[in-house]
């Protein structure tokens, strides 16, 4: 299908961008990678009069790494995460959710603004944005502001950015050595949005125990969510099985997922369980 008429511009500067979607008044939509706009477009299913493409802003491709942690500029894309060596280390979380965004196409021209921007339920890095308690950099016309992720995102492809705001960066928050971490999702077929899937990271004590559980899951409901059942079920215990299954019957008990065309909303809700057991298995396998 053709897009819709619309008028194009491309600024080259963040305030320049600010300024041409405050003067639209809600009219613009901002182009990051246009992996989820461009086909929106053809489908009709937005229609802005302005589209403004950001592809020339460069001060927002800038990775960002020092002792406050890890900064990603709205415009650096899947690859370059994947592709940046430090990250391993700095983030290991981040790069194994990033290793299953959709194809290699798409990771060679998506984006990490556009991704929290478009705010899908089912996509990897909103829901590394909650689990992580990330801080997303906006600025719009009345000046910059950080929002805590877990306020940002309030439904399906709705934020709490205002008309006239572009997301700027993704600030996590640091990644001491000794964490331990663990990702996995569910989908049909390789690349597709997933079904169902968990992100969590803890902290184990001298003694191996469990601290600062943080446990993530996104493709169950209107946004990713923080599971505080299956966080309290893991802090202060051992990695073992008992804890794993305990972890991962709360995790699924915790969520009430609707039926859609995709699958049941008792099959998701199972699913999760089995996410979250995979991730602990993964995370007391890590170093």
């Amino acid at each position: 299908m053709k897009l819709p008429p619309l008028d194009y511009a491309c600024p080259t500067s963040v305030a320049e961008a600010v300024a041409l979607l405050a003067e639209h008044g809600g009219e613009a939509k901002p182009l990051a990678g246009g992996q989820s706009l461009v086909p929106m477009l053809a489908f009709r299913l937005a229609s802005p009069s302005l589209l403004i493409d950001l592809r020339k802003l460069n001060e927002l491709r800038q990775i960002g790494i020092s002792e406050q942690g890890v900064s990603l500029g709205a415009m650096v894309r899947w690859r370059d995460i994947l592709d940046d060596g430090r990250l391993r280390t700095a983030h290991p979380l981040l790069v194994a959710a990033i290793r299953h965004v959709a194809h290699y196409q798409v990771r060679n021209r998506g984006t990490v603004g556009g991704s929290v921007a478009h705010a899908d339920p089912a996509a990897e890095m909103p829901c590394i944005a909650v689990t992580c308690e990330a801080a997303v950099a906006v600025v719009g016309k009345a000046g910059p502001r950080a929002i805590a992720a877990a306020d940002f995102f309030r439904g399906p492809l709705t934020t709490a950015l205002k008309a006239d705001e572009i997301v700027t960066e993704i600030r996590l928050p640091p990644w001491p050595a000794r964490r331990r971490f663990g990702f996995a999702e569910f989908a049909r077929r390789t690349g597709d949005f997933a079904l169902s899937g968990a992100a969590l990271f803890y902290d184990p004590d001298a003694a191996g125990k469990i601290g600062n559980a943080h446990v993530g899951v996104f493709g169950i409901g209107d946004r990713p969510l923080r599971v505080a059942a299956a966080e309290h079920a893991l802090n202060g215990r051992p990695t073992d099985e008992a804890t794993i299954a305990a972890a991962a019957a709360a995790a699924s008990a915790a969520v009430d997922p609707a039926d859609d065309i995709h699958a049941s909303g008792r099959y998701r809700r199972a699913l999760v369980g089995v996410m979250v057991e995979r991730a602990l298995r993964s995370a007391a396998a890590s170093t």
